[in-house]
């Protein structure tokens, strides 16, 4: 690959993979896939196309290999994990490009034009995907929240975005500590957690915690994306940036318990 195409991409990696982690499921999964873009183009730069900017050519090309490939690469075993293995079963009763264009407008920020050069699709077309992916939000299974937050602001706001969805918030942490012990008393259905807390605990070692006691799905919301999102094994699945947009928060809850399935959590 050409240096300059190299260094244009490099910053958008991190991104790039939050993405396909949030497409797949998992990091492993995830991963394989951008690593199957980049092999690609390595092999041939002229595959991208970057007229509408380097970034949507970027994901452009992904799309392009996301929808050609029939099924996720394996996990390092040869043997897709439970979570995996759900996942591909309601894959087939929600289509790809709903999910696709709803993470590309909410969790990547793409506009509903960009969104559709990516896809390659009209603007009109990607309106409707949108919609057909939030039709399919609004008929999901109710669960109970876990929120560990220690902004009471952004607790309300959460809990507000939890409820409209038809999900129960069964509790909110302002400390790993209590964070712990809230998961243990009633296990959630999914937790939304930020990294700092309030007694200067974090929330990555709260998750960990809770982790180590039960499999829950997990979204970290976060202003310090890049603590987690640092190319090491191994990562969080889901991911959003404060300030963070509801849809977006909506878009990760779909697709968190979509899967109903977690990666572990970086150190």
């Amino acid at each position: 690959m050409a240096t300059s195409l190299s260094q244009d991409i490099a910053p958008l990696l991190p991104y790039l993979r939050r993405y396909a982690r949030a497409l797949a499921g998992t990091q492993q999964s995830g991963d394989a896939y951008v690593r199957a873009c980049l092999q690609a183009l390595v092999s041939d730069q002229s595959i991208i196309d970057t007229g509408d900017g380097v970034k949507i050519g970027l994901y452009r090309l992904f799309h392009v290999l996301w929808n050609a490939s029939v099924v996720p690469p394996p996990t390092t075993d040869g043997a897709a994990s439970i979570f995996e293995q759900t996942a591909q079963q309601r894959l087939a009763s929600m289509a790809p490009e709903s999910r696709q264009t709803l993470l590309l407008t909410t969790l990547e920020g793409f506009s509903v034009p960009e969104a559709a050069r990516i896809i390659q699709k009209s603007p009109e077309e990607v309106t409707e995907l949108i919609k057909d992916a939030v039709a399919e939000i609004d008929r999901q299974t109710t669960t109970n929240v876990l929120i560990i937050e220690d902004e009471p602001l952004i607790s309300m706001d959460l809990t507000q975005i939890v409820e409209s969805l038809g999900h129960t918030v069964q509790g909110v942490s302002r400390t790993a500590d209590d964070a712990v012990k809230t998961a243990k008393a009633n296990t959630p259905g999914l937790v939304l957690a930020d990294i700092q807390l309030a007694d200067g605990s974090s929330g990555i070692d709260a998750v960990k915690a809770i982790l180590g006691e039960m499999s829950v799905p997990v979204i970290f919301i976060t202003s310090f994306p890049e603590r987690l999102l640092t190319g090491e094994r191994p990562e969080p699945t889901f991911l959003i940036t404060k300030p963070f947009n509801p849809n977006t928060v909506k878009a990760g809850i779909s697709q968190a318990l979509f899967f109903k399935g977690t990666d572990a959590v970086a150190a």
